[in-house]
């Protein structure tokens, strides 16, 4: 599942060299699925993505069953990952969260914050700063106990109740999750409305605001078609972080139109283009979603995986005819 010798890299000046692919197919991805993955699914999903070189995959969420059904199997997902030469994020919402995490061994969790009021309280019940307030104990102790903190920060650039969120709103809550402890923050561009300027401005106003960007990651939804562009600007100022998900996978549910997270293998295609290493064996990756699309019972919407899976339809069809003649 790849095409001769393409895509040809051609670096580019002022770009890094390396980045991260923070995968959240397996969270954020099959959250978003109607019906239920079966868990033993799940676990082949994790393991068939961290054999195609990925190393950071966000596993699952340790959240209340009643908001989240389709990850109320994660205590027993969590154990059939172990042994995985990887890091293994797990989204903890509360301190009853991060107990349950904690008791199953998980290393790196996470929180997830609002840039907006409106958000806040259609997400978590609370406004912003009772948010925030109720992550300060789940990062202080994740903290303690020397586990790795990633902040998420929806909303960061517009909102579908507020419409444009100013800046320096999401500098603000930006610098109190640096503030409360967390280890990284992901800028989250939750329904899709981001563009490049509008990405190197936020970028720029962290930067000011003290915030290095080696702490900053980000995770576009690509439901105007920005979501590479929006990468492209924020690898030139600097982020080696970048969230994506294994065949598309995801969506937002506050955008009907939304066409849903960042495909990881277009991210690969592009930064392979730009000579940037990810350490992904992208045939591997294309193979894994095409797998994971058929247990879903419908076709990846990653145009890459669409181009590579054609061609080696295409080039199985070749070999057959082949072999008729």
């Amino acid at each position: 599942m790849t095409v001769r010798g393409l895509p040809m890299a051609v670096p580019a000046p002022g770009l890094p060299t390396r980045v991260r692919i923070h995968e959240v197919g397996a969270r954020d991805g099959l959250q978003n699925e109607k019906s239920t993955v079966p868990t033993a699914v799940k676990a082949e999903f994790v393991h068939r993505l961290a054999e195609a070189g990925l190393t950071t995959i966000e596993a699952t969420s340790f959240v209340h069953p009643k908001w989240v059904p389709q990850l109320a199997d994660a205590e027993q997902l969590f154990p059939l990952l172990s042994g995985l030469p990887v890091e293994l994020p797990v989204l903890v919402p509360n301190e009853r969260g991060l107990d349950r995490a904690l008791a199953l061994g998980a290393r790196r969790v996470a929180v997830f914050a609002s840039a907006t009021e409106s958000f806040a309280k259609a997400n978590l019940n609370r406004t912003v700063d009772e948010s925030l307030a109720m992550f300060h104990p789940v990062v202080e102790r994740a903290k303690a106990g020397g586990v790795h903190v990633r902040g998420y920060l929806s909303m960061c650039f517009g909102d579908p109740w507020e419409g444009a969120v100013p800046v320096p709103q999401v500098v603000r809550v930006c610098r109190a999750l640096t503030d409360m402890g967390c280890d990284e923050l992901s800028l989250g561009d939750t329904i899709g409305v981001a563009t490049p300027g509008h990405v190197e401005e936020l970028l720029t106003a962290l930067g000011e605001e003290g915030i290095p960007v080696s702490a900053l990651g980000v995770h576009f939804h690509d439901t105007y078609g920005q979501a590479l562009a929006n990468t492209l600007a924020a690898l030139r100022h600097g982020v080696t972080t970048v969230d994506a998900s294994a065949g598309g996978l995801g969506g937002c549910p506050f955008a009907k139109s939304a066409t849903g997270n960042l495909a990881t293998e277009d991210l690969v295609w592009m930064l392979t283009g730009l000579g940037i290493d990810t350490g992904v064996d992208l045939g591997r990756l294309v193979a894994t979603s095409v797998w994971m699309a058929g247990r879903l019972g419908r076709p990846s919407p990653s145009r890459t995986v669409r181009a590579l899976s054609h061609e080696d339809a295409e080039g199985q069809e070749g070999r057959e005819a082949h072999k008729e003649q």
